[in-house]
C-alpha cells in the first residue's frame, strides 16, 4: 500500500516492481546482487484516480507513460536494493501529487485605459523617429 496523501491510498495490486542487475559501481557485488529496480504502476486501469488526474499524470510523466497505460520508473543510484525500492516509489508519490494539483485557469482582464494611452503615445513617438530617417531634401 502507497500513501499519496490524507484521501488518496494506492494499493499493492496496482504497483509491479521488478529486479535487475545495476550498472556502474559495485564491486564483485554488482555481478551477483540485483539491486537495480523497475516500478511499473498501472495508472491508466487505477480506480483510485480520475480522469483529469491522470491526463496531467501522462503529461507529466512523458516518455515514462507506456502504450498500455502504465508508468514505468527505474532507479539504480544505490547499491541497496531497498534504498532503489524506496526511491522509486518516492518518485511515483511526487509524479502523483503533482498531477493532483489542478492549475488555475487565467482570467482574462482587459488592459486599463492608462496603458492602453501610454501604448499608443510610444508607437506615436516610435512613428516619428523612423518619420525622420531617409535622404535629405534641398541644402547642397
Amino acid at each position: 500500500m502507497l500513501r499519496i496523501n490524507d484521501t488518496l491510498v494506492i494499493a499493492d495490486w496496482e504497483l509491479v516492481e521488478s529486479f535487475s542487475r545495476s550498472s556502474g559501481p559495485g564491486g564483485q557485488n554488482v555481478n551477483k546482487v540485483e539491486t537495480a529496480v523497475e516500478l511499473r504502476f498501472e495508472a491508466e486501469r487505477s480506480p483510485h484516480l480520475s480522469a483529469a488526474v491522470k491526463a496531467r499524470l501522462k503529461r507529466i510523466a512523458g516518455r515514462r507513460w507506456t502504450n498500455e497505460g502504465a508508468i514505468v520508473i527505474r532507479a539504480e543510484e544505490t547499491r541497496s536494493q531497498i534504498r532503489n525500492r524506496e526511491l522509486a516509489r518516492e518518485r511515483l508519490v511526487e509524479m502523483i501529487r503533482e498531477a493532483l494539483v489542478a492549475p488555475k485557469r487565467r482570467v482574462a482582464t482587459k488592459p486599463t485605459l492608462g496603458s492602453q494611452r501610454r501604448r499608443l503615445a510610444a508607437k506615436a513617438v516610435r512613428g516619428e523617429v523612423k518619420a525622420m530617417r531617409g535622404k535629405v531634401e534641398g541644402e547642397e
